[in-house]
């Protein structure tokens, strides 16, 4: 996610318990630890949070914008067996956006004795959310057991200046008994701050205080997690911090405010279109149409080089390759670099040049959370896009994302509203969401049975759309070995037997419109099982991972998913000598008369050999939980389809 990145030098660039209240406000890392009471020690049970295997006796956050540095102190009570694993603390972030640093931890025996951390910290990925990388520090706490309290601190780093994403999350994963927030904040902006879904009860606005803004809460209840959700943080009692100039309580004269001073910094660093038409003659010719030009100024603009999705450097790196900010799009043109938001400016600049209407918009991606205009939020307004009219039709494009196809957006910013930069303060524009044929993939498969049941041969899988942009931008700064080991795992996920699986080709990672090919040499040992003189082959091959979607009868969270979709899969499977067909499963078709979903599969046989389709279509984005029935049946369907059975017998 790309952000608004602010300097230190100064404004004018884009812009637990009363008894243990001798904790300070900076005290989260000091060199001691917070007393213990008897009661937390002997304590078995929360009332307020019946069943919990383990809560947050205490949480603390001191967050400092000056220094872009969060210092942060968890103490959490085990209260059952269960809660032991809460002894293994993983402390979550996101690659390139930040650091861990300075762990410390504990754990506090049922009789008040120490058992300190002295072990190894280690670095794991959680999880390659469509383009992003989830990181996390892991490490295991000693002698945990029921009874116990284990409690830790570290330090996070965020990149200096980084202030978009100041913020307390208020909610957790456990219920939290008492927490206490502070902030120090940026100095050269104004703040304010909102609370979007309200305080927690019994606890009290956020506080001015000696220079730091002041929070406390008290009995938080869990956040429940589930699967397929919208951003997390967008769901869980928050306080975002907003960095502004003037306040103004009107949203709308705000937001032309606003964009009239977007629009003036970005006409200052665009130029004059007539700047262009050196380097635009370099680029297209005098016979190209106007979208030949745009796809050649694209092209252009998407190969340079761009600094946002760089992986992160060391401090010495920065150190040397420190640089003077680029003022002009002239700039970014003589050093052939630019990050995300000035590769756009670029891409309005020479588009100008070569006579084509351009302009930029400012969009808040819907990743993390979703953007509000009510908010008055231009922190969440956290990247840019450019909007081109081409013959009196909208073209929504960003070059600016590496791996983006002509004439689309990265997923996270379709469907969201953006802001459409003129000098009358600019116009709201929503931006749209592709086709569900658009994001596919495709897999075929040529495989043969054996006589033990064992299937082996080759498979192509095709990712098309944004299923391969974001494979491709998730990727693009590992190594052959860790691509490989990725999609190889992609694989394993939507097999549910267990799969040996081998890639064999070299997959184009640098490409945008074409498909990311991935060529394997695949074997499932057993997939057939025996009964009798019979065996059987559960025909849904590839769908594991929807068998297992929505298997939960309750659900309390929206539904979301982050685009339309489609998956095919066709299979030829060759039968051994000395068996025949006995059945073959039934065909099933199953959709929506919205056409919000739909699944199909269907199996015919010739000779020796089966032929297996599978089609599955989800063409939602945000669906209200009370409608999870209805999602759950379908994909209960969906199981039952993959699972019919091919079923063989001995020949005469």
């Amino acid at each position: 996610m790309r952000s608004v990145k602010l300097s230190a030098r100064g404004p004018g660039i884009l812009s637990l318990l009363a008894g243990l209240n001798l904790l300070c406000s900076n005290q989260a890392l000091s060199a001691d630890w917070l007393p213990v009471t008897t009661e937390d020690l002997q304590m078995t049970r929360e009332p307020k949070a019946p069943g919990a295997p383990a809560i947050y006796l205490y949480r603390q956050e001191d967050r400092d914008d000056t220094e872009s540095v969060d210092n942060v102190y968890v103490r959490l009570k085990i209260l059952t067996e269960e809660g032991r694993k809460y002894g293994d603390v993983e402390i979550p972030y996101f690659k390139d956006l930040g650091n861990v640093g300075s762990i410390e931890a504990r754990t506090i025996r049922p009789d008040g004795s120490i058992a300190p951390f002295d072990g190894k910290v280690y670095e794991k990925a959680i999880a390659a959310a469509h383009g992003a990388k989830l990181l996390a520090k892991t490490f295991t706490l000693p002698e945990v057991q029921s009874g116990c309290i284990v409690e830790y601190r570290y330090r996070y780093h965020s990149p200096p200046g980084w202030i978009f994403d100041s913020r307390w999350l208020l909610s957790q994963d456990l219920f939290t008994r008492y927490a206490k927030y502070s902030l120090t904040p940026y100095p050269y902006f104004s703040l304010r701050w909102s609370l979007p879904l309200g305080i927690p009860p019994g606890s009290n606005a956020p506080l001015l205080d000696h220079g730091k803004i002041r929070l406390e809460t008290h009995d938080v209840p869990a956040f429940v997690s589930e699967e397929l959700m919208p951003p997390e943080n967008e769901l869980k009692y928050r306080v975002d911090f907003i960095y502004m100039g003037k306040a103004q309580p009107d949203p709308v004269k705000f937001w032309k405010s606003f964009g009239q001073k977007s629009f003036h910094e970005m006409s200052q660093f665009v130029g004059y279109p007539k700047d262009m038409e050196p380097v635009v003659a370099k680029v297209v010719q005098p016979t190209d149409s106007a979208e030949t030009k745009l796809r050649k100024i694209y092209a252009y603009v998407a190969q340079m080089r761009n600094t946002t999705y760089e992986r992160q450097k060391t401090e010495e790196e920065v150190k040397r390759d420190r640089q003077s900010p680029d003022h002009s799009v002239k700039d970014v043109l003589k050093r052939g670099s630019g990050d995300a938001s000035e590769l756009n400016n670029l891409f309005v600049a020479l588009a100008r040049g070569a006579g084509l209407r351009a302009d930029l918009a400012l969009v808040g991606t819907r990743d993390e959370y979703f953007f509000h205009r009510q908010l008055m939020n231009p922190g969440q307004l956290n990247a840019n896009l450019v909007i081109v009219n081409l013959d009196g039709r909208n073209l929504f494009l960003n070059p600016g994302v590496p791996f983006t196809p002509f004439g689309m957006l990265p997923w996270n910013e379709t469907a969201v509203d953006s802001l459409r930069l003129d000098d009358d303060g600019g116009s709201w524009v929503s931006t749209p969401l592709p086709p569900v044929s658009a994001s596919r993939i495709e897999r075929s498969a040529q495989l043969k049975l054996d006589r033990n049941g064992s299937l082996t041969g080759k498979l192509t899988i095709r990712y098309i759309g944004l299923e391969a942009a974001w494979r491709r931008v998730a990727e693009r700064n590992e190594d052959e070995t860790n691509r490989r080991q990725f999609l190889e795992d992609g694989i394993k996920s939507s097999v549910s037997a267990g799969v040996q699986i081998k890639l064999t080709n070299s997959p184009d990672w640098r490409g945008s419109d074409e498909p990311l090919v991935a060529e394997f040499e695949l074997e499932i040992p057993g997939w057939a099982t025996a009964a009798g003189h019979k065996q059987f082959l559960k025909a849904g091959l590839f769908g594991s991972s929807d068998d297992r979607t929505f298997e939960g009868s309750m659900r309390t969270q929206p539904i979301y998913f982050d685009f339309p979709y489609q998956h095919s899969d066709d299979i030829v499977m060759e039968l051994p000598a000395g068996v025949k067909l006995a059945s073959l499963p039934k065909n099933h078709k199953v959709a929506a008369s919205t056409a919000v979903y739909s699944y199909e599969t269907s199996a015919d046989a010739h000779d020796n050999l089966v032929h297996l389709s599978r089609y599955l279509s989800i063409n939602m984005l945000l669906v209200e939980a009370k409608y999870y029935p209805e999602l759950r049946n379908f994909y209960q369907s969906v199981r039952t389809g993959d699972e019919e059975q091919i079923v063989l017998a001995a020949a005469p």
